[in-house]
């Protein structure tokens, strides 16, 4: 399933099945998660998910891939990056 763009990046890609199920690629990292709200970031920016009996069926990151179960309500996408592309830390934004 990893996709690798010709900048040597992952792809990131959002597959969703029925509000029950999604296959996420491009992952660079789980932020956290639990039964209601699973951080991810990606090659696109960190992206939310929030929903009811939220769990993480498969986890590769040397991959980039996810994927994930339970009632998916909402996704959402924030690119809020720092001046070296990276995104910023919890501590960072909070000691500027």
């Amino acid at each position: 399933m990893e996709a690798i763009a010709n900048g040597g990046t992952r792809v990131h890609k959002l597959s969703i099945l029925g509000r029950q199920s999604a296959s996420i690629t491009g992952v660079v990292d789980v932020i956290s998660f639990d039964e209601k709200e699973v951080v991810l970031d990606t090659e696109k920016g960190m992206l939310t998910i929030k929903g009811d009996g939220l769990h993480i069926s498969r986890l590769s990151l040397d991959k980039g891939e996810v994927e994930m179960e339970g009632k998916a309500d909402s996704f959402l996408y924030s690119d809020a990056m720092n001046a070296r592309g990276k995104e910023e830390s919890f501590l960072s934004k909070l000691f500027r």
